[in-house]
């Protein structure tokens, strides 16, 4: 698409000026700002960050939640031709240093006083940093801190320099190309510094039409942003196919809000990872668990018609009348008023995407009527690689290349991508975007996979990580930990889960319990308990995992391939991994490296044999404060089955 933001915005300003463009919800009230009024606020933004002394080529770093001004700020900073940054709002101080460092930030607009506590802590060292604004005042009345001022008073200094210059907004828009850089991603940095990836306004928009134009999205839809605008998954959903489809855009409340807001917005286009996924099931299963005799029996009875039904239904399969008739009971009695209560009613396309899915979750919404697909893609690819199409949803697949993408796979099993959405390049990192684009233009994953007969994409794990055991009954056997780690997160007692193997005679592997569902079929037991330590290692809890895990190995059993990766011992941490120890990255990936030099006393004792291993592991709590968590864990066996080989 050879255009770029701002002139898509002015586009929809100029063609449907009162039509919804963004809607907040303040004190219980959504609030609705129209084309018109935004591509104004956005005018006043820009003119006052270009008097502010914002120039063409600069970077700007915007921190916060789903907000529309911060929206606006990026489509600002998008109009002068500067460069806006998105960062994780609940990143801490200390995570915030590298980027801005990198970056050579002046200028950054924030969300709230959280935002502007860690900038003027980490300020020292960022001594570029000389401008913060903020958008929300609550907190902040006292701060009297050298350039750091409201954004309303950013939009009074802007409509001031508008007055003074009024050609001034246009004309800067009308210098921006499409082969512009447009924003900056930061990767998760599962291994080490994140790295910022440059993308151009063609690049960003080529792959939101693209994705538009295979789901026929049009300007009617409603779409919830609830994730992080850091995410290039959300910031493309929201920003980058909101502006080329000129779609509405909802932004909660707050996180505590979102199950609720989604029940009053009914989405028609959504998008969420895996997890969102297992926690909405996990809420119902523990509700169901609560109903009476008579509720149960009728959800599992219906369930199972669902599940035998659904899928085939969804894609468009003929059926028998008595299977069409039990459906519609079904769904009378049950679907319909599941997806009204998570509110998925109004749904057309949903996907799931930075991580495998379970296939009995993602079967289970697809069963209830729910049109869930999964996509693939990246940081570096502008997300839109793979689809799924409609009636053609597969939970082992990610679909097939879309228009524009070319797809091969390497004797090595690692993918190559040629795409118009490819980054431009690593900013100040040449050796890094060398080792990842080819001379010819092609974009190396570092995922492992492979096409199947149908063309549909397979991805197996990061090619890094796919490994072989070593010695023992399954010595040279493939191990995929991320696809042992998605079986056992499928359980909704299993939060996380990380599979260690490669080059060892065995599998073995640390679980974390799911605190809310585990709690909850705690108490229906009256088993006490003071705690998450307390709780995780409770032997009746330990005893609950250790059957997960033997039935995902079961499972396995049936795999030819991946038979030798059962897990044969396992241990329930004392702690919930977490982003701020530095286990996960702010995407909730699992950082697999770090978790085994932290944690290298617990693998060992479970390689060699031991029964129970103290550990004591520092943690940082919600304030900053840190602290210390220890506990003797029991070191479980788990059945491990012998191969089953499945008739062709």
């Amino acid at each position: 698409m050879s255009t770029t933001f701002p002139r898509l915005l002015l586009e929809h300003a100029a063609r449907r000026p009162t039509s919804p463009a963004l809607r907040e919800k303040e004190y219980g009230i959504w609030q609705t700002l129209g084309w018109a009024q935004l591509a104004q606020l956005v005018r006043h933004l820009a003119c006052g960050l270009a008097d502010a002394g914002v120039r063409r080529g600069e970077h700007v770093v915007v921190i916060g939640e789903n907000r529309p001004r911060l929206y606006a700020a990026m489509l600002a900073a998008q109009s002068l031709g500067a460069i806006p940054v998105p960062l994780y709002q609940d990143a801490t101080a200390a995570e915030l240093v590298y980027p801005l460092s990198n970056a050579e930030v002046r200028f950054a607009v924030v969300e709230d006083q959280e935002q502007v506590d860690k900038l003027l802590e980490m300020r020292p060292q960022c001594p570029l940093l000389q401008q913060i604004w903020f958008d929300d005042a609550r907190g902040l009345r006292h701060y009297r801190e050298p350039g750091l001022d409201s954004v309303d008073a950013l939009v009074e200094r802007g409509r001031a320099h508008d007055a003074q210059d009024p050609q001034f907004f246009w004309q800067e828009v009308e210098r921006g190309q499409p082969d512009d850089t447009a924003a900056m991603f930061f990767t998760s940095g599962t291994t080490g510094h994140p790295k910022g990836v440059v993308h151009t306004h063609r690049a960003l928009l080529d792959r939101a039409q693209a994705g538009a134009r295979f789901d026929h999205l049009t300007e009617a839809e409603e779409v919830l942003a609830y994730l992080p605008p850091a995410w290039i998954g959300q910031n493309c959903f929201s920003y980058a196919q909101w502006l080329a489809c000129g779609y509405v855009v909802n932004c909660p409340e707050s996180s505590a809000t979102v199950a609720i807001d989604l029940k009053e917005i009914g989405p028609t286009y959504y998008f969420a990872p895996p997890r969102v996924f297992e926690g909405l099931l996990t809420s119902v299963m523990i509700r169901m668990e609560d109903a009476g005799r008579l509720k149960r029996w009728l959800f599992d009875r219906c369930m199972r018609w669902a599940r035998r039904i659904g899928p085939a239904r969804l894609d468009g399969q003929p059926l028998p009348a008595l299977d069409r008739l039990r459906y519609r009971l079904g769904d009378l009695l049950v679907y319909g008023p599941l997806r009204n209560t998570l509110g998925f009613s109004r749904i057309r396309v949903a996907y799931t995407a930075g991580e495998a899915i379970g296939p009995d979750l993602f079967t289970f919404y697809r069963s209830i009527g729910i049109n869930l697909k999964q996509l693939y893609g990246s940081t570096e690819t502008a997300v839109f690689v793979c689809l799924q199409p409609d009636h053609q949803a597969r939970a082992d697949t990610v679909g097939v290349p879309i228009e524009g993408v070319e797809l091969k796979v390497e004797p090595s099993g690692e993918i190559l991508i040629r795409s118009p959405g490819l980054l431009k390049e690593y900013y100040k990192n040449p050796e890094a975007s060398a080792e990842v684009k080819t001379p010819d233009g092609w974009y190396r994953t570092g995922d492992a996979g492979f096409l199947d007969s149908a063309g549909h994409l397979k991805i197996i794990d990061r090619a890094k990580d796919v490994g072989r055991l070593r010695g023992g009954a399954h010595d040279g056997a493939l191990f995929a930990p991320k696809y042992v780690e998605n079986k056992l997160k499928f359980f909704p007692y299993i939060k996380e889960a990380v599979a260690f193997g490669d080059g060892r005679d065995r599998v073995c592997a640390f679980l974390n319990i799911d605190f809310e569902a585990v709690g909850h079929w705690a108490e229906r037991r009256n088993l006490p308990y003071a705690g998450y330590t307390d709780l995780a290692q409770k032997p009746e809890v330990q005893a609950l995992l250790r059957d997960c895990v033997a039935q995902v190995n079961a499972d396995l059993a049936g795999d030819d391939q991946l038979a030798g990766s059962q897990v044969a011992r396992c241990l329930v941490l004392h702690k919930e991994l977490d982003a701020d120890d530095g286990e996960l990255t702010r995407t909730r990936k699992v950082r697999r490296g770090h978790i085994a030099d932290k944690y290298r006393v617990l693998v060992d004792a479970l390689y060699a044999g031991h029964t129970s291993q103290y550990i004591e592991t520092q943690v940082t709590f919600e304030d900053g404060r840190r602290g210390m968590v220890s506990a003797e864990l029991a070191l479980i066996d788990v059945p491990v089955y012998p191969a089953v080989r499945r008739a062709a």
